[in-house]
């Protein structure tokens, strides 16, 4: 099993010359994709006695309540975004200061709330933001910690982050998670940001462009790329995102590539922005920050 590291939210890259077939869904059907995300995640905790909020998660050091506290900070830092630029810019200057702590003192405060509050907390800020999500004129940029964001980026970034997360919450529980809604715009950030996570592993860019084929959960084939591309991904849809947010190995899914390019892909994939995260693991485990390289318009 890979070490645990979705990253920064944001998208991350493109694979240049892409051929979509799969194209993500437009924002309203994204931002209902976040919703059920996160109400699906909330359904799975809410029961939770307050003991099991200490359980630890594949993320070193992170408890279920650091899980559900690092989501309610960053839907939280998104929607100062999006409604208040001034304390905005009094967090992009916080960041600036320690870059490195931001993100787990932020996990960890939610951690300290009780497990009821921390839940209606995160159920009002993820609400907010989704609503504030769909008023901003998409045409509109969103400042950010790195280059700014449209709300359709922002809003897949929340999508994968939600789900991911989630992902470390189930596994520490032990349960498995119905479908989610979303999987197919998450599935396509993580085509998309291809050649980011070659470049920031200091590789080559590929030369070729690659044909993605994923199995959808309700049978049907999404694919990206040409039909005759020599470079290769096959698999399911959740078991190619879940590489893509190095949540699991591409051999442990099943999850196929033909070509050197595309083996060594998986090897490397990832949907968040940040350093890389297979390499850093060891040391950053599973936290996932606000700061970003560069994106591209999901």
């Amino acid at each position: 099993m890979s070490t645990r590291d979705p990253g920064r939210p944001g998208d991350t890259g493109s694979q240049a010359g892409l051929t979509v077939s799969a194209a993500a869904h437009g924002l309203e059907a994204t931002v209902a994709a976040l919703r059920a995300e996160g109400r699906t995640l909330e359904q799975l905790v809410r029961p939770l006695r307050c003991e099991q909020w200490s359980l630890p998660t594949p993320a070193a050091g992170w408890t279920l309540a650091h899980q559900i506290g690092h989501l309610w900070w960053t839907d939280r830092v998104c929607l100062t975004s999006l409604t208040d630029e001034p304390a905005f810019l009094d967090l992009l200057r916080q960041a600036k200061a320690n870059p490195a702590d931001l993100v787990d003192e932020g996990a960890a405060r939610g951690a300290r709330e009780d497990p009821a509050e921390l839940l209606e907390q995160w159920s009002r800020a993820r609400e907010h933001l989704a609503d504030a999500l769909l008023a901003h004129p998409q045409d509109q940029p969103i400042r950010w910690f790195g280059p700014p964001m449209r709300s359709r980026s922002m809003t897949t970034a929340r999508l994968m982050e939600t789900w991911a997360h989630g992902l470390d919450v189930a596994d520490a529980l032990g349960v498995m998670r119905p479908a989610s809604p979303g999987i197919r715009d998450i599935a396509h950030l993580g085509v998309r940001t291809r050649d980011y996570a070659f470049a920031v592993n200091g590789l080559q860019l590929p030369s070729e462009q690659f044909r993605v084929e994923l199995a959808a959960a309700d049978g049907q084939v999404w694919t990206w790329g040409p039909a005759e591309a020599s470079q290769r991904v096959t698999g399911s849809a959740q078991a190619f995102c879940q590489v893509v947010t190095q949540r699991r190995d591409a051999a442990e899914v099943g999850l196929v590539a033909t070509g050197q390019d595309a083996r060594r892909w998986l090897t490397i994939a990832q949907a968040f922005a940040g350093p890389p995260g297979r390499a850093a693991a060891a040391d950053t485990s599973s936290r996932s920050d606000a700061t970003t390289a560069s994106r591209v318009q999901a």
